[in-house]
Parts: C-alpha cells; structure tokens; sequence
C-alpha cells in the first residue's frame, strides 16, 4: 500500500500540473472514498488547494463526518444543501410529462446528477478538477449515477477495490472510524450493502481471487445488468475522411 499511495500521489499532482489546473474540489460524502481521494489530492498538490464540497438533500446521514473530514484534512469547504434545485427538477419533471408521480430510478438519479453539476460549476469557476471517487467494486457492479457520481476529470481510485481503499486510507493515515464504517451513499439513508444484498468482502473477494460466493448470482445480475454503465456513449461513425488522429 505504500508504493501503491506514493504512485497515485504523483498521477494526481501530475495529472493537475499537466491540466494546468489551479486545484482540485472533491464532493465530500462523509464516506471513505471522498475522504481518501481528498486526502491523496492533499499530499499531491497541497490542503490549500483541495476544496471539499459537502451537499446535503436537505438531511444527510454523514453530515458531521463529512464536515469531521474536512477540517481533519484542513481544507477549505462549504455546504451546499441542494433539496431546493432537486425539488424544483422533480416539480419541473412532473409538469413535462403532465404526471404527479415519478419512477424511483428517476428520483433517486437526480440528486447525484445535481451534485456532479454543482461541482462543476464550482470547480469550472475556482479552476479546480473534478475528482471522481468512484471504486473498482461499485464499477463493476454499477452502482452509480450515469452523469452523476460516475464521472469526473480523474479516478484515482477506479481500480482499486472496496476493501483495497479502506487499506489505502489506513496507509494514509485516516481515522480507522471513519474509514471502517459501513459505506452509503448519503442520500437513502440506507447501506449499501443492505440495498445490494450481498458484502463488498463477497464482491472484492471475487474481483481479485475470483471465489464465488452464496450470493454470487446477485453480484453477477448486477454486474450484467448495468453494462451500459461501463461504456462509452454509442456514437454513429459514418467512416469519412478526419484530420484528428485522435477520432480515427
């Protein structure tokens, strides 16, 4: 974990530099990811230029742990609650489809895709990056909002596992509390684990040693199930002539 801390400090502070980018802001959940990625971006780049942004739903589970982390890695942060542009888009959704109910999927989606959309305007006005603080685990079995908490200008941890960012945060130096505690999304109010019906330790424990499970037909429908997440978006290629190497 040592050498593997020390690789992603530089790809970060590399990454930034080559961005030509004045800082980094990370979207604080009160959960291990941000935590970690937030304190990685310190050691790379410096506190001071580390914004943490913490946006409540109007409640947050993880609000005093969110704010805990933020003033243990002393970086600037602000709260943002977004319960009024996330009831407007519910209001403003309703009134296009001429309907007084949503789906779930669509009510659980917009919050995340408001939060993406706050750091960035944030973060396009500081001159920070967006740091993505997705995991290898929930990649695999898509638990995360396309246009929400999927994306970002970098992932320093999209290949490393549940279980391997907990040992991270440990190597880093993180509160073991804090670190260990049950992982959610900070939005539901529930565990993730509970709403996935099986252990990251089943999960990661596939991922890297491929050992299957009692619930390894639940991880596997999740993972088949959420493809579209893990891919690029479709885009129609009429073969004619570029001059951008790039898109060829």
């Amino acid at each position: 974990m040592k050498d593997l801390k020390l690789e992603i400090i530089d790809y970060i502070k590399n990454y930034v530099t080559a961005a030509k980018s004045k800082g980094v802001i990370v979207g604080m959940s009160g959960g291990k990811d941000s935590f970690v990625v937030a304190k990685l971006a310190c050691e790379a780049i410096g506190n001071d230029s580390v914004f943490g942004l913490i946006m409540p739903n109007g409640k947050m589970t993880d609000l005093d742990d969110a704010i805990k982390e933020c003033q243990l890695l002393q970086i600037k942060y602000k709260i943002a609650d977004i319960s009024a542009a996330y009831n407007d888009t519910v209001k403003l959704t309703k009134t296009v489809l001429e309907t007084e109910e949503l789906s779930s999927v669509s009510l659980l989606n917009i919050a995340p895709r408001l939060r993406m959309n706050l750091l960035y305007s944030v973060g396009g006005t500081l001159g920070y990056l967006v740091a993505n603080t997705s995991n290898l685990s929930e990649r695999m079995i898509g638990y995360s909002t396309k246009w929400g908490d999927a994306v970002g200008d970098f992932a320093p941890l999209a290949n490393l596992t549940k279980t391997e960012v907990c040992e991270l945060g440990i190597e880093l130096g993180l509160p073991e509390n804090l670190i260990n505690k049950q992982p959610a999304d900070g939005l539901t109010g529930s565990t993730d684990e509970d709403k996935l019906g099986f252990l990251y330790s089943e999960l990661d424990d596939f991922i890297r040693n491929g050992k299957i499970s009692a619930n390894h037909k639940k991880i596997m429908s999740a993972h088949n199930s959420t493809k579209h997440k893990r891919m690029e978006i479709s885009s129609f290629n009429p073969n004619r002539k570029n001059n951008f190497s790039a898109l060829k």
